[in-house]
């Protein structure tokens, strides 16, 4: 029966798979297809929709993950997503970046990390993560993006080409080392706009600076 469910989602995914613009805003009053532990089921605490006190502040839903640390369900904190807003062709589609608002409410620095896979059914043979995006303790709203070309990503399995090619699952979740599956931690984060998108504009200027500086550091060492 999950199987099945799962078959299903991946032909809507190859449908309606993610396109550049794609954002979970969750102001539906749902988690918009994120959750824990293969789809909900088994231990811990899933991700709930918040209905104020998003980045916009009153009225602005996010989502919020929690984990109890320790061992077993919840232990870690770690959000899924294999619906088909998260799915499909990223390299035909131009999808080169996703970013995100996140806050940490708890008293723990957290290091969070996306992770793409490939298939859908079966273990993933074509998985890679982003570097980490830091968010100290008590931070508050701050917006990150993660690049995900095949030049950003960290390749744990797999081919990335074939993965970007056909990502079937998406991940949030803490990780100081790296790799999937993340470190059990007890952690409070508040997500929210999650969006799919080519490099914002002051990321390209900052990139085009380090550039543009480098350049004339050897400028004048000749």
């Amino acid at each position: 029966m999950m199987k099945a469910a799962l078959l299903g989602m991946l032909g809507l995914a190859t449908l309606f798979g993610a396109t550049i613009g794609q954002k979970d805003d969750f102001e539906d009053g749902t988690t918009q297809g994120w959750h824990i532990n293969s789809l909900g089921l088994g231990g811990g605490t899933g991700p709930q929709n918040i209905a104020s006190g998003g980045p916009a502040g009153v009225d602005d839903n996010y989502m919020l993950l929690t984990s109890i640390g320790g061992q077993g369900g919840g232990s870690k904190l770690n959000v899924n997503n294999f619906f088909a807003q998260w799915a499909g062709n990223y390299t035909t589609e131009g999808i080169s970046q996703i970013t995100l608002d996140l806050n940490n409410f708890n008293s723990v620095d957290l290091y969070i990390r996306l992770f793409l896979e490939n298939p859908l059914v079966g273990p993933p043979t074509d998985t890679a993560y982003t570097d980490a995006f830091f968010i100290p303790a008590g931070s508050g709203w701050m917006h990150a993006a993660f690049n995900i070309g095949p030049d950003s990503l960290h390749v744990q399995s797999g081919d990335v080409a074939t993965l970007l090619a056909n990502v079937t699952g998406l991940r949030i979740y803490h990780g100081t080392a790296g790799p999937h599956p993340p470190e059990a931690i007890v952690g409070t984060l508040g997500v929210d706009n999650i969006t799919a998108q080519t490099p914002e504009p002051s990321t390209m200027v900052l990139a085009g600076l380090g550039l543009l500086g480098l350049a004339v550091r050897r400028l004048r060492q000749n």
